[in-house]
């Protein structure tokens, strides 16, 4: 549109002159007054420390001291926005790249010690003949039964070709083993996959770090080479407890299924940041029916793929609600080597969608029906459980602090429903915990046994959400067959 002035019209020119001066005096005397407030804080800040500085009962570590003032101003941001020291982000950089120096086994928090949950194959705790279940009570000399669980990490990760000792604890043996190990290079592989019956492809993403894409390729490339002439008939690409990871990982693997359309795109505070992301021509598996697999542990990028999947009808998507992230963190380096990763963003899928502390539903609900996962899930905590999380749409905005009230309010609440039934409940509760710990036992007792667990699926051998997945790619072949919808294959029994 052309907008044109009258000649002798200078008092518009004037007025609209004014107007902008205006607008820019006010904006600048916010600008101004919040600096003003910015900068007597900061005095505050420095007069504090220095206050500890001169006055402290002890000496203190100043490192420590201002390294722990920013990690609190970040926590009163959300759970995602962090401060790195130097080592937690050359760790967090070692990650994403998926090589590092170190044993080669997947380890988490048992009660009394560091649990061995699998040794990687062809890595020097592999070959050296450890096994999942194993406790690692000791890392060198020192006891592991209050070691958190990224010190232990950080004490087994090093320098390719340095050696140390592990002390284990395993069941059956009545003595501690001492394995003697030498570090070397570990290539975490983020990918893994085989041909299911049926000629339909498992993919299994564990994490979305700088091999996924790279890995997916191969798998697909692997699996056409195996099957016979008629190719892949199906796809289970399987994002359970995926974390989440790189952004530009998420989009890759997404646009891999894809021949075209909108993927994910941002939206942040900054205008002119945002970013939006759109799939390229050409399906990597020319457009074979898929299913995609989540829970409550599929998060950040993994959501991204199942939500642009899903708006775009190109996947059935299975299982559970997943965790509910939607927030987009960017990583700032700093001078003296740390890093400070930020929250900048919300990302939402091609329709609009907020997966924010909703998370993406499942067009079809499976529970997963072991023992192990009822615990996962039952300990799990998602997006919307987080304290300080960024709330969906739906939620609404609170002002700073009433959080707090309202949760508080809730409490206050809940305490008055508690004193009312609490009488009532008690007989019932006991009743349904005895049930449980009958159950739960009967389940231990099953999935205790590591030669359970599929190396590639990561789950017990009875994979119920899996086979669920399978039924119905394989059901769907039978039906295409039938209603000669397609020159659909016979299923192999």
């Amino acid at each position: 549109m052309i907008v044109s002035f009258k000649k002798g019209s200078r008092f518009w020119y004037v007025f609209v002159a004014l107007a902008v001066l205006v607008g820019l005096h006010v904006a600048s005397e916010k600008v101004l007054a919040f600096d003003q407030v910015a900068y007597e804080k900061l005095k505050v800040f420095s007069e504090v420390y220095d206050q500890i500085k001169q006055n402290y009962v002890e000496e203190i570590d100043n490192k420590k001291v201002l390294y722990g003032a920013i990690h609190g101003m970040l926590k009163t941001l959300d759970p995602h926005s962090s401060f790195l020291p130097p080592e937690s982000f050359k760790e967090m950089k070692t990650e994403t790249q998926g090589v590092f120096g170190g044993l080669g086994i997947e380890i988490t928090r048992g009660n009394r010690a560091i649990k061995v949950v699998s040794p990687i194959e062809d890595t020097p705790a592999f070959r050296a003949g450890m096994k999942a279940g194993d406790m690692i009570i000791k890392i060198e000399e020192e006891s592991t039964q209050d070691m958190d669980l990224m010190e232990a990490v950080k004490r087994m990760r090093g320098k390719p070709g340095t050696g140390i000792n592990l002390t284990i604890m395993r069941r059956g043996e009545s003595k501690p083993l001492i394995f003697n190990l030498v570090r070397a290079i570990i290539k975490v592989h983020s990918v893994k996959w085989r041909m299911e019956s049926g000629n339909i492809g498992y993919v299994r993403i564990i994490q979305f770090n700088e091999q996924a894409f790279p890995l997916l390729q191969t798998s697909l490339e692997e699996m056409k080479r195996q099957v016979d002439k008629r190719g892949i008939q199906g796809l289970v690409l399987d994002l359970r407890n995926d974390p989440g990871g790189l952004l530009d990982q998420a989009v890759q693997v997404a646009d891999a299924f894809m021949d075209g359309g909108r993927i994910v795109y941002t939206k942040g505070r900054i205008p002119g940041k945002d970013m939006s992301f759109d799939a390229q021509p050409g399906d990597l598996t020319d457009g074979v029916p898929m299913v995609v697999l989540i829970n409550g542990g599929s998060a950040s990028a993994s959501e991204i793929v199942a939500g642009a999947l899903q708006d775009h009808k190109r996947a059935v998507i299975m299982g559970t609600q997943s965790f509910g992230k939607g927030s987009v963190q960017t990583i700032f380096p700093l001078p003296d080597g740390s890093g400070l990763r930020l929250t900048t963003a919300q990302y939402y899928t091609p329709n609009g969608r907020s997966i924010q502390a909703k998370g993406i539903a499942p067009d079809l609900v499976v529970e997963d029906l072991s023992f192990t996962a009822k615990q996962e899930v039952g300990d799990r905590p998602k997006e919307k459980d987080l304290k300080g999380h960024l709330r969906s749409e739906d939620e609404g905005d609170l002002m700073p602090g009433e959080d707090d009230f309202a949760e508080q309010g809730k409490e206050t609440h809940k305490d008055k429903d508690k004193d009312k039934d609490k009488d009532k409940d008690k007989d019932k509760d006991k009743a349904r915990e005895k049930d449980k710990n009958k159950d739960d036992d009967k389940n231990k007792d099953k999935e205790k046994d590591p030669a359970d667990t599929d190396k590639i699926t990561g789950r017990s051998k009875e994979d119920y959400q899996l086979q669920r997945a399978l039924d119905l790619l394989r059901g769907y072949q039978v039906f295409s067959r039938r209603l000669g919808l397609e020159s659909a294959p016979a299923v192999e029994e």
